[in-house]
């Protein structure tokens, strides 16, 4: 029985290398629709709720610009903290597999023909198939069969924080621009129309990214949108200053 040296092996060569997995833009992708959901509606709300209570257009853009940086960071500090405690997280379940290879590797064995058994194999065959890829990478097999873990969903937090930060910043950018450039007494419409402009190219996007149809993507963003919006908009009417 050996132990792999790499706490995750990497995946065989794929049968359609030209056409990979959409599983394998999990990491970067998640991070990427987040950032920049995130980075229109946060930031348009912002502009829209201040705009609400009725200040000047030098109020509006501050609070946007502020908005825009503000969230970029907070986005790629929140993201890179908390992917990087998943990683810990999965590192620590990697030794702990470790562990028990070593010092329990008959029960180890058992357990993952179990799990073989589980989905179909007859017993004799999951006992065999769990002794081959035991011989073969015995805590490779159990962090994959057992733990659900592959190189394809290891967590990435550089990864996570750059790409979160960057579609924030350019997303949030869009209903800043807007407001810029509209007139005075048009700002909160304008900006409303190119928040769900945005959230609907967003969604079709990310849809198209994952392989997914676009039409549930860009329904879940935009409604989320005008829901952000709308409250932040009634919350600047309401108190009548900037929020």
């Amino acid at each position: 029985m050996s132990l792999t040296t790499s706490p995750i092996a990497p995946a065989p060569a794929s049968a359609h290398p030209d056409d990979p997995h959409y599983v394998t833009r999990m990491g970067w992708l998640r991070a990427a629709i987040l950032g920049a959901n995130d980075g229109i509606i946060s930031v348009g709300a912002l502009i829209v709720g201040v705009a609400a209570a009725n200040p000047g257009r030098e109020a509006i853009l501050i609070a946007g610009s502020a908005g825009l940086v503000a969230g970029a960071l907070s986005m790629a500090l929140g993201e890179y903290v908390s992917v990087s405690s998943q990683s810990d997280t999965e590192r620590a379940d990697i030794a702990r597999e470790g562990a028990a290879l070593r010092d329990m590797p008959e029960q180890e064995l058992h357990e993952l023909a179990a799990i073989y058994e589980s989905r179909g194999m007859a017993p004799g065959t999951a006992l065999q198939a769990a002794r081959e890829v035991t011989e073969h990478d015995a805590l490779g097999a159990h962090l994959r069969d057992e733990l659900g873990l592959s190189e394809a969903t290891a967590p990435n937090p550089l990864q996570a924080a750059v790409a979160s930060a960057a579609t924030f910043s350019i997303a949030a950018a869009l209903p800043l621009l807007a407001a810029v450039l509209s007139p005075a007494s048009a700002v909160i419409p304008t900006v409303l129309v190119a928040v769900l402009l945005a959230l609907a190219l967003l969604g079709a996007l990310g849809a198209w990214a994952g392989g997914a149809r676009p039409g549930r993507a860009v329904l879940r963003v935009v409604a989320g949108g005008i829901l952000a919006m709308t409250i932040t908009a009634g919350v600047g009417w309401l108190s009548g200053v900037a929020v």
